[in-house]
């Protein structure tokens, strides 16, 4: 099990600078490319942390992202990201491994905290993936504190 993460992230900090690099800003791929880049250098526990975006119905393409590659085109219907874009639900997965059909893009990935992004007039614009190299690395307190931070940053997006 990984270290409790609650002690070690200091999200009002991340939630400051994100909340300082984008205000104002309304443009979908900028405002990816800048959470992902707070959040993967700020969050102990993430190794890969990115976005995957919606092209076209059913799909995702990867995104803005900060670590190794990702995949390139993941349907709604495959893996934790795909179940996070159909269901609209925040998949928080402690060993992926146990994910029926996860999709390995990095072997090394042990457990996996996806959530659905949306503008403000309910659009969904994609997911937001996190990865990490540690079992169980994301707790209900990532989710929590996620969860209303996207909301905000990408209420105006385009």
């Amino acid at each position: 099990m990984a270290t409790d993460p609650a002690q070690t992230v200091d999200r009002t900090a991340i939630t400051q600078a994100i909340r300082a690099l984008t205000q104002g800003e309304t443009d979908t791929v900028a405002l990816m490319a800048t959470v992902a880049c707070e959040i993967h250098h700020s969050h102990p526990f993430c190794d890969w942390t990115g976005f995957y975006r919606v092209t076209a119905p059913d799909l995702l393409k990867i995104g803005p992202y900060q670590g190794g590659h990702g995949c390139l085109v993941i349907p709604f219907s495959r893996g934790v990201c795909g179940a996070a874009a159909r269901t609209g639900q925040i998949q928080n997965v402690p060993d992926v491994e146990a994910f029926p059909g996860h999709i390995a893009c990095s072997s090394s990935t042990k457990s996996e905290l996806v959530l659905p992004v949306w503008n403000g007039q309910g659009r969904l614009l994609g997911v937001l993936d996190l990865d990490s190299d540690t079992p169980a690395a994301f707790t209900r307190d990532d989710e929590d504190w996620l969860v209303p931070l996207l909301a905000e940053v990408f209420h105006d997006a385009t």
